[in-house]
């Protein structure tokens, strides 16, 4: 088949890798337009742009996918299937109805669980122990569209939503194939979604990402997981913040109170609800990430402080 990619974030791009490999012919990609970011606020195109431009791929930029002068060109392009992964704008009626068979979507939940930006974040940060991905029919309702096929994936007690957003993406590139495939050869059936188990994650704002420390050490360390790498955990400390890496639960600790600090030889315990935490790395404003042991000695840390 004729397809148009759509998609952003480096998560976007072993579906984009797997999908130029196969017997599809990719004649382009749409993405956001270029963003800036870093220090000097520089225009960056996205990962997904990128990887286009290095291979001599025509990247579509539109605003919104309801600009005339895009879906002008989408019908030029004429393409039979528009393959969707973490494009993060909403499709319009009238672009999803340019392609022959539309726009299918590959999204990191088993839906309908997670629907939204963040399913990966929400599965951590509320302690599914499995999550998976669907691919389906993109429609205008949010994620609502019939289910082409999915996989699971166990999440670990370690996880982060990086970790395991990067397995999503490596076997989701497979399945997304696998289903455009079917189409092409008319074989795909779209099953509807059940009416049960609807649950949204909407994006994780920095707010999110704040620790509260009067939480259970179970909700902190999945706060902390869900959070990292983006937008981060953090607390503050000395009235700045420090972003902090995951946390390891100390059952049967020593006993503190909701974001004491103690500082040991070899580990810095942050007290909860429940039981103490000991810190993985720390990165102070303007610092490298480091182990929490160096980061309290560097810092001078007294067991009499505490994060908030």
């Amino acid at each position: 088949m004729r397809l148009v990619f759509a998609g952003t974030p480096a998560v976007a791009l072993p579906a984009l890798e797997a999908i130029a490999a196969s017997e599809h012919e990719l004649l382009a990609v749409v993405t956001r337009p270029d963003a800036p970011a870093g220090r000097g606020r520089q225009l960056v195109r996205s990962e997904v742009g990128a990887w286009a431009d290095e291979r001599g791929i025509e990247v579509l930029t539109p605003d919104r996918p309801r600009d005339p002068v895009f879906q002008e060109r989408l019908r030029e392009l004429a393409p039979d299937c528009a393959p969707v992964v973490a494009y993060g704008a909403l499709v319009p009626r009238s672009a999803l109805d340019i392609p022959k068979h539309g726009w299918v979507n590959l999204h990191f939940s088993l839906l309908p669980a997670w629907r939204g930006a963040a399913p990966v974040q929400h599965a951590i940060w509320h302690g599914d122990e499995v999550t998976g991905a669907s691919v389906f029919q993109l429609e205008e309702g949010l994620d609502t569209g019939p289910v082409f096929g999915t996989f699971t994936e166990t999440i670990k007690p370690s996880d982060t939503s990086g970790d395991l957003l990067e397995r999503l993406a490596q076997h989701g590139a497979g399945l997304l194939v696998s289903v455009l495939d079917a189409i092409g050869s008319g074989q795909a059936r779209a099953l509807a979604q059940p009416a049960e188990g609807v649950s949204l994650a909407p994006k994780i704002t920095v707010d999110d990402a704040h620790v509260r420390w009067d939480e259970p050490a179970f909700a902190v360390d999945r706060r902390i997981r869900a959070t990292t790498p983006a937008p981060g955990a953090w607390s503050e400390f000395r009235l700045e913040r420090v972003k902090l890496g995951p946390v390891t639960i100390v059952p049967d600790g020593p006993k503190l109170r909701p974001g004491d600090l103690l500082v040991e030889k070899k580990r810095v315990l942050v007290g909860t609800a429940t039981d103490p935490v000991a810190l993985g790395e720390v990165r102070a404003a303007g610092k490298k990430p480091m182990a929490a042991a160096d980061w309290a000695r560097g810092t001078r840390v007294t067991s009499e402080e505490t994060f908030s």
